[in-house]
């Protein structure tokens, strides 16, 4: 494709946007309340706690399938949470490195889900990072305030 144009099928909608931000929302609640530093397990309670009291369904830690060439793989990933086709992983380290990037990235793939979001409680302020995984050219989007427009249809 070229600068600016995007596959119809690799675009999401306004609702599936919507979800990323409200669960942005949630976590930065759950900084806000927390602080930083804390061990991965005592955010994501509390994210989850937050979750319900806002009346949004997340499901923890929910298996999602590995397929390799069209073969489900007995092996599942485990994100830390899960909400309408949104996967969302956790850490509580002092910078997100590659590796960190890599695993939700891998998953997103091999899981064939679209949307990821990488939170990171372990930095001066809530680090987030929203993936859009564009199947038609087999990449990933970083989504931020200068490309959502390409990405979200209207």
């Amino acid at each position: 494709m070229g600068i600016g144009l995007v596959a119809k099928e690799d675009m999401i909608t306004q609702e599936e946007y919507m979800d990323m931000y409200i669960a942005v929302g949630i976590a930065i609640e759950v900084y806000n309340i927390l602080g930083r530093a804390m061990a991965e397990k005592v955010y994501q309670e509390a994210y989850f706690i937050e979750a319900m009291k806002r009346g949004v369904p997340v499901e923890r830690e929910k298996p999602l399938r590995l397929i390799y060439k069209d073969v489900i793989l007995t092996q599942t990933f485990t994100p830390d949470f899960y909400y309408r086709g949104l996967v969302m992983e956790f850490k509580s380290v002092e910078e997100v490195m590659p590796v960190h990037r890599a695993q939700l990235l891998n998953y997103l793939r091999f899981a064939h889900q679209r949307r990821g979001i990488l939170f990171n409680f372990g930095e001066t302020n809530l680090h987030t990072e929203r993936y859009l995984y564009l199947p038609t050219e087999d990449r990933f989007v970083m989504l931020n305030k200068d490309n959502i427009n390409l990405y979200v249809s209207h």
